[in-house]
């Protein structure tokens, strides 16, 4: 990736993961890729979901993103992603600073950008003529660099890849288009999952009628990573019902953290023992909204919508050596897509949510032991 930008948000500091950990967290992302692939399942939730996740739209979504928390007992799972930002990030602090890509790589990469379109009259998926990376001010995002990076990857390619934010696009059922020019697919790493808001209505109304690609995508979003899936995820009933395998609800009875709705709560119950618990909006993103039990006021738990607030019991980061200073709160994420783990990140800091702002923090080299 020659003259790239300078990528930031990577640790100088290496966090050691256990094999056996790394093939539960493996096993946890296969059963749940499968999981959304089961018919009952889709069926359970279609009623659920908003219109623009409704239907399969026939490809995978990018940069599916696994986040764990690692215990004494193995890793356990705190929430899915679809805009899994970091991907990058987490390449550089695996290989080093500013490498070029190792061409398996690169090639997987190549194919999961070609996958996001729909097959043509040929039956192959060529690369996008026109592709652009979508988000809310993107050059105020902390990611901005790793956007800058993949428009450049692109470019290497031969794609014409362009960073916008909504309002520069001209986008209706008939299209997206850029400075008049068609836009193939949208690399989506706007926070409006659903596509609900006024400034993405064009691209709603493109997306339903078939007119432009989009990854990751809301399907992707509603079937996995919507945080009230959690609640799913950790009822043995509900997996049942979906026609999960035995073997597939054992593992994520243990590796996924009993998680409902405030709603199925006693209240006062709950407050009494909240410091064993985690409430987080159902629809925020970055930690945004999130708030530790152990650190609630009796006002902020009071405010919290029983309807939109999940509950999640709570397990803490495990903590990684930092030289000489105070040891980083470690979160992993595990990068996949079409059921294929493309890479393992894992990020260190300080403070309450990861943030990629602490000295010393950012993603880390993983070393298996």
């Amino acid at each position: 990736m020659p003259d790239s930008p300078t990528i930031t948000g990577v640790s100088p500091h290496t966090v050691r993961l256990p094999r056996t950990a790394l093939r539960d967290m493996l096993r946890l992302q296969h059963t749940l890729e499968r999981l959304a692939r089961l018919p009952g399942y889709r069926h359970l939730l279609h009623d659920q979901l908003p219109e623009t996740a409704r239907f399969n739209p026939g490809t995978a979504s990018v940069l599916m993103g696994y986040d764990f928390h690692l215990t004494n007992d193995g890793p356990r799972l705190i929430e899915v992603n679809t805009n899994a930002g970091g991907g990058l990030f987490a390449l550089h602090a695996a290989l080093g600073t500013e490498p070029d890509l190792p061409f398996r790589l690169e090639q997987r990469l190549c194919a999961m950008f070609a996958d996001a379109l729909p097959t043509n009259n040929n039956g192959t998926r060529p690369l996008p003529q026109r592709l652009v990376i979508l988000d809310d001010k993107p050059q105020e995002q902390f990611l901005y660099p790793e956007m800058q990076a993949f428009s450049r990857l692109f470019a290497s390619w031969g794609i014409d890849a362009n960073i916008v934010e909504p309002q520069q696009l001209e986008a209706s059922a008939a299209g997206v288009f850029l400075d008049g020019k068609p836009v193939d697919l949208i690399y989506n790493r706007h926070c409006d999952f659903y596509l609900e808001t006024d400034p993405l209505a064009g691209v709603r109304a493109a997306w339903l009628a078939g007119t432009v690609s989009l990854s990751p995508h809301p399907t992707a979003y509603g079937l996995l990573a919507d945080k009230r899936r959690l609640c799913l995820f950790s009822d043995p009933d509900q997996l049942t019902a979906a026609g999960l395998d035995a073997a597939g609800i054992a593992l994520l009875q243990r590796l996924v953290p009993e998680s409902r709705l405030l709603a199925d709560f006693d209240r006062e119950a709950l407050w009494k023992e909240r410091k064993k618990w985690v409430f987080k909006p159902a629809t925020s993103h970055a930690s945004r909204g999130v708030l530790v039990g152990a650190k609630a006021t009796r006002g902020r738990f009071t405010e919290l919508d029983p309807q939109t607030t999940i509950v999640q019991r709570y397990v803490p980061p495990s903590l990684s050596a930092a030289g000489e200073d105070t040891p980083m709160k470690t979160d992993l994420r595990l990068f996949s897509w079409a059921g294929h783990a493309l890479g393992l990140g894992a990020r260190l800091y300080h403070g309450q949510v990861t943030n990629l702002r602490t000295e010393g923090g950012g993603f880390a080299r993983i070393r298996l032991a």
